[in-house]
């Protein structure tokens, strides 16, 4: 009884190494069926008659029967003991999947994850980051422009001021005079004149100031009149009412109205740092704006070296013929509205046709804004009649600037479309005020001219350095030059 489960392990043991030599012997059968073999295929179904005849050795059991040990236990195969030999255990083949049934559905491969993206997509999302990147740095480039508004604001204007005025240094220079000499004389004279034109405008303010105001009195006065025999049935007791209103409110924001006076001082300093800061900056630039220059480009990488020193004289032509041309548009603008407010006998005639010339550096919308102030100057003072004879003189002058002046004298060097102008000066004033509206036009000016001319670089230097045409295409694709037209040995060919 103790004896039966040792009979049963064995019995299971000899019947899986039976299956195994029976699994070996097919598998040496097949081999030699493909490799055409009649003595392997002969020796395999001697293997198959033995095998099939005898069955699994167990201990008591018929058949043969596994050799004992000392201690009359089963003593292990000899194929299973070496494992280096030829035994079945080594015949043994890797296990492998098997294929999929003919009826499983086809399981396609998982496509590439950039290759999934439509291509739409793809060119958004990297000109989305890049767009993104942009506006980042144009932001910080803001806050940074904020925080020192004096200061850049002081810079542009003494370029604006340089772009005036270099010509005239230039013209010195052609004539034999010396730098430093050609500089002061040139920036002492632009200097004062611009004093001048200043001191003569607060002169006129102040010398018709009560001229004005009376003026300005009996105009209320007519208005009152007006309104009050108008189809409007307006009363006296509700111009009353209005007038004490005003009052009212004038009164209760004192507080308010002399913190905007301490301001206003506080901005009348800022605005002489300002001043004195740009007269600092226009006399250096004019001295020394082409070392300043240099030393800039020394700051820029080398690849990036000569189409920028390209593109800043380019530029520095777009800002000179830009303000040039808007002194002599604007100087032709106030003369002829002066002569008319002159003539008309609109009181402080002169300090507004400076309005209109100061006024004019705003494209568009300085025009407006200043022929709105000579209307309704005359209108206060002079009527109704005066008025309309005022803005039909503005408006003559202005249509004279916008098709002739500005095309004629402006040209080609400053061509900008209106919607950009108009965007540009709107943009401008909401950043830096008036003086943002000024900078504004120039500022887009100089920049279409650089971008403009960067692209053209750029598309010059691929075409460089594509190769050359070779074969019989080269004689339709290359230039040749005529007799005597090529460039001489030692000569540089234009460009």
């Amino acid at each position: 009884m103790s004896r039966l489960p040792q009979w049963v392990g064995g019995l299971g043991a000899g019947l899986t190494r039976f299956a195994q030599r029976l699994e070996d012997q097919r598998r040496r059968a097949e081999a030699a069926a493909a490799a055409g073999d009649p003595d392997e295929l002969r020796r395999a179904e001697h293997a198959d008659a033995a095998g099939g005849t005898g069955g699994p050795a167990v201990p008591g059991g018929s058949g043969a029967e596994r050799p004992a040990g000392p201690a009359g236990e089963a003593r292990p195969d000899p194929a299973e003991e070496a494992g280096t030999g030829e035994g079945p255990a080594e015949a043994r083949p890797p296990e492998s999947v098997p294929a999929p049934p003919a009826y499983a559905p086809a399981v396609s491969a998982r496509p590439d994850p950039v290759a999934a993206v439509p291509w739409g997509v793809r060119v958004a999302a990297e000109i989305g980051w890049r767009l993104l990147v942009l506006a980042a740095a144009l932001w910080v480039l803001a806050q940074v422009i904020t925080s020192i508004e004096l200061v850049v604001l002081a810079f542009v204007a003494a370029l604006l001021i340089t772009a005036l005025l270099q010509p005239t240094v230039a013209w010195l220079r052609r004539r034999r005079v010396p730098r430093g000499l050609a500089t002061a004389l040139t920036f002492i004279s632009g200097f004062v004149v611009m004093g001048l034109v200043g001191w003569f405008v607060v002169w006129q303010v102040q010398d018709n100031i009560d001229s004005v105001s009376s003026r300005i009195q009996e105009g209320i006065t007519e208005l009152k009149g007006w309104l009050l025999d108008s189809p409007f049935h307006v009363t006296e007791d509700q111009i009353n009412r209005i007038a004490k209103n005003l009052q009212d409110a004038v009164g209760a924001n004192t507080e308010a109205i002399t913190s905007a006076g301490l301001e206003g001082v506080t901005v009348v300093f800022e605005v002489l740092a300002g001043i004195l800061l740009a007269m600092f900056t226009t006399l250096f630039l004019l001295y020394d704006g082409r070392r300043i220059w240099t030393w800039l480009l020394k700051l820029v990488p080398g690849a990036a070296r000569e189409g920028l020193a390209g593109a800043g004289p380019r530029a520095w032509r777009t800002l000179t013929a830009y303000v040039r041309g808007t002194v002599i548009v604007a100087m032709i603008d106030a003369i002829f509205i002066g002569i008319g407010l002159y003539f008309l006998d609109v009181p402080l005639a002169v300090p507004l046709a400076v309005f209109i010339f100061l006024f004019a550096f705003i494209p568009l919308v300085g025009a407006v804004i200043s022929g709105a102030l000579a209307c309704v100057v005359s209108l206060v003072t002079q009527g109704v009649f005066t008025a309309l004879l005022v803005l039909a003189v503005v408006l003559a002058v202005q249509q004279l600037e916008g098709h002739v002046l500005q095309p004629f004298i402006l040209g080609r060097a400053v061509r900008v479309h209106p919607l950009a102008v108009i965007l540009s000066v709107a943009a401008g004033g909401l950043v830096a005020g008036i003086g943002g509206a000024v900078v504004a036009v120039p500022l887009v000016a100089v920049t279409n001219t650089v971008v403009g001319y960067l692209r053209a670089y750029s598309r010059e230097q691929a075409l460089r350095m594509t190769p050359a045409p070779h074969g019989a295409t080269a004689i339709g694709v290359a230039p040749t030059p005529s007799p005597g037209t090529g460039p001489t040995r030692g000569e540089r060919p234009p460009e």
